[in-house]
């Protein structure tokens, strides 16, 4: 009956344009903490990528050259003093390097899961904001021209030029929110691809010393492995 009469759309229309008529004031208060949100996302992810950068075709002619000799020792303070989510998980297969390579992957394999969850950390508020930034900008230039005609209603023809200063007022939304949405996506676009790549790296890094381990010929690193001073060793 509510609805059948009439009066429940009433309500509803007459409540949705209490709430347009807000204009769009606090959807460029929303836009303007959401750009410091990014800011802060940006460079807080900087920071921790840039700490745990390493130069990865330095590491990896050392890190091979001491699996080549079968200096377990120095290959693990080679991954110690480096920082990096590619030596960790080189340090996560050494840590496991007695148990056979199945262990040896299967660690390096949890690991790089690890710390791949701790640099995509933050990475999805870049993605929101980014693709969702200028969508909130578009609707509160909606909520400015529909308080502009209003306006023209009320104030009749002597409104106009009160209108369009509405109307252009209103638009600067839709500019805010691409505003907002760019960095948020360029930066998140950067750091997806040196997520992929440190990724990529340290996928290598388990391909090459499963061919150490699984080398059919006694090389200096399978003898190493089978020495029980030099795992006491490795293992101190």
């Amino acid at each position: 009956m509510f609805y059948q009469d009439g009066k429940g759309e009433d309500v509803m229309v007459e409540l949705f344009k209490r709430i347009a008529l807000v204009g769009d004031v606090w959807v460029l208060w929303l836009l303007l903490g959401a750009s410091v949100v990014s800011v802060g996302v940006i460079l807080e992810r900087w920071r921790v990528f840039r700490k745990s950068r390493v130069d990865f075709p330095v590491f990896t002619d050392k890190f091979a050259g001491f699996l080549e000799k079968g200096n377990l020792a120095g290959a693990k303070d080679l991954v110690r003093n480096a920082r990096g989510l590619e030596t960790r998980v080189a340090a996560a297969g050494l840590d496991h390097l007695f148990k056979g390579h199945a262990s040896v992957e299967e660690s390096m394999t949890s690991s790089l899961v690890l710390e791949r969850n701790k640099l995509e950390k933050n990475l999805i508020i870049l993605g929101t904001l980014g693709n969702n930034a200028p969508f909130l900008g578009l609707f509160g230039t909606v909520l400015g021209v529909i308080k502009a005609f209003n306006d023209l209603a009320v104030n009749g023809s002597s409104g106009v030029s009160v209108v369009m200063a509405g109307i252009s007022s209103a638009l600067i939304a839709t500019a805010f929110g691409i505003l907002v949405a760019l960095p948020a996506v360029i930066a998140n676009n950067v750091f997806q691809t040196e997520l992929k790549r440190r990724i990529a790296n340290s996928q290598s890094l388990i391909h090459l010393l499963q061919v150490f381990l699984q080398d059919e010929s006694e090389d200096h690193l399978r003898r190493a492995v089978k020495n029980k001073n030099i795992r006491e060793e490795v293992r101190a």
